[in-house]
């Protein structure tokens, strides 16, 4: 298996027992994170309680390094969990992604927008 979350070439920004995060190799903001469990496994409903946990801890923690480093208090928190919904790196791992002022015309319905015409409501 040649998976490049398992052994990522990539500075951690944070890490605890059962995740790593570090900057997504093809960001979509400035400070685009990735949070990965470190067992392999597919999606975030594969990983055990202790995982899970452990994965949204990390998340916060990544939010506080970005809002540190970046100077933006705004996030898009996403997870792709399959083929068709948009995974393409089959290791489960979740999106955290800065915001700012002015990146898109109206920021308004968010996630919403991963399918056309379904943001605004």
């Amino acid at each position: 298996m040649d998976c490049p979350f398992c052994k990522p070439k990539r500075e951690f920004i944070a890490k605890n027992d059962h995740a790593v995060a570090f900057i997504d190799g093809f960001p979509v903001s400035p400070g685009h994170a990735l949070v990965v469990p470190r067992r392999h496994v597919p999606t975030i409903f594969d990983l055990n309680d202790a995982e899970y946990t452990a994965c949204l801890d990390l998340v916060r923690e990544v939010k506080s390094v970005l809002e540190e480093c970046h100077s933006t208090s705004a996030f898009n928190i996403g997870i792709n969990c399959g083929e068709v919904a948009g995974q393409t790196v089959m290791h489960a791992h979740i999106h955290v992604i800065p915001r700012y002022s002015g990146d898109v015309d109206d920021p308004r319905g968010g996630v919403r927008h991963i399918i056309p015409g379904k943001g605004h409501y």
